[in-house]
């Protein structure tokens, strides 16, 4: 009896193993290429490293963030692009979802063509939109002369560049917030909507009693990740505006990317990235402690 409990503890214990080393290559990518890096770049934040000396600075590097008039600015930027930008994307989205929440021939037409920007490569997207905002013969200005408007300098007006931004950010991320909010769409049950019909409810009172209520899970995934997302911006930004003019567009990434690659502070550098990781992991964690408050839609 002893001998067969012996057996099969080991046949537990030698399938154990074998889900372990399954899962080793997971753990091991997370300690190499996540843990590590951050590790060294918070100590890298403490240094003056510049290519050519790396001194030991304290957190001398996290002192001067609180004088850098630039630093101030791109995190002003960044909190109005981020915000903005979400708040159009999730509404959009989920107007966008509800149009095409329909069982029609051709509807999968429309979908894929809100969806393709999302799929485009971000550089060429920017390029596009470089285009559209030209100045001199942009195709922006062309449509706003046949109407009659003057002609504007879009990316080159501090005014107007960062609105600029916000478009061709929410022309791109409009389709993947359409295409989440439509699953989620989908999988709310027609009885809800049947039986609200039944007692007198109009479609606006089944919107905000049954739709909203029910997204809360898919509205709660799309805010936290658009969060993170938007609070790194810089591909958009490097290409069409190179965060000018005045400074006007610049976000929290491009700076981290101008202290390290153009003034070679990489030591100054990392502890802005210190900084935003720290305010990106505050901001998830207050998302996931009060955010996820009423989410049980289950009937």
């Amino acid at each position: 009896m002893l001998k067969k409990e012996w057996r099969t503890h080991r046949k537990r214990l030698g399938v154990n193993n074998i889900g372990y080393l399954f899962i080793t290559p997971f753990y091991l990518f997370i300690i190499f290429m996540i843990l590590v890096p951050v590790v060294a770049n918070i100590l890298l934040s403490l240094t003056n490293f510049n290519l050519h000396r790396m001194d030991f600075v304290g957190f001398r590097n996290y002192m001067y963030l609180l004088s850098d008039g630039h630093y101030r600015q791109a995190l002003f930027n960044t909190v109005i692009l981020t915000f903005v930008t979400l708040a159009c994307n999730m509404a959009l989205g989920l107007l966008v979802a509800n149009m095409l929440n329909i069982s029609v021939k051709g509807i999968g037409v429309y979908r894929v063509g809100f969806f393709i920007p999302w799929v485009s490569s971000l550089v060429a997207a920017s390029m596009i939109w470089l285009w559209i905002y030209e100045p001199a013969h942009g195709i922006l200005n062309e449509v706003l002369s046949l109407v009659g408007i003057s002609r504007q300098t879009w990316i080159y007006d501090p005014k107007l560049a960062r609105l600029c931004i916000i478009t061709m950010t929410v022309w791109r991320w409009v389709g993947y917030n359409m295409i989440i909010y439509l699953a989620g769409l989908q999988g709310i049950p027609t009885e809800l909507y049947e039986a609200a019909t039944i007692d007198g409810a109009g479609s606006v009172l089944r919107f905000f009693r049954i739709t909203i209520p029910m997204l809360r899970p898919v509205t709660f995934f799309l805010f936290v990740t658009g969060m993170i997302q938007n609070f790194n911006m810089f591909e958009q930004i490097q290409i069409m505006t190179m965060g000018g003019p005045v400074n006007a567009t610049t976000t929290v990434v491009h700076q981290i990317y101008n202290r390290a690659f153009e003034n070679m502070l990489f030591g100054y550098a990392a502890a802005q990235s210190v900084v935003l990781l720290l305010i990106v992991a505050a901001i998830t964690l207050f998302n996931f402690r009060y955010g996820q408050k009423g989410l049980d839609t289950s009937l």
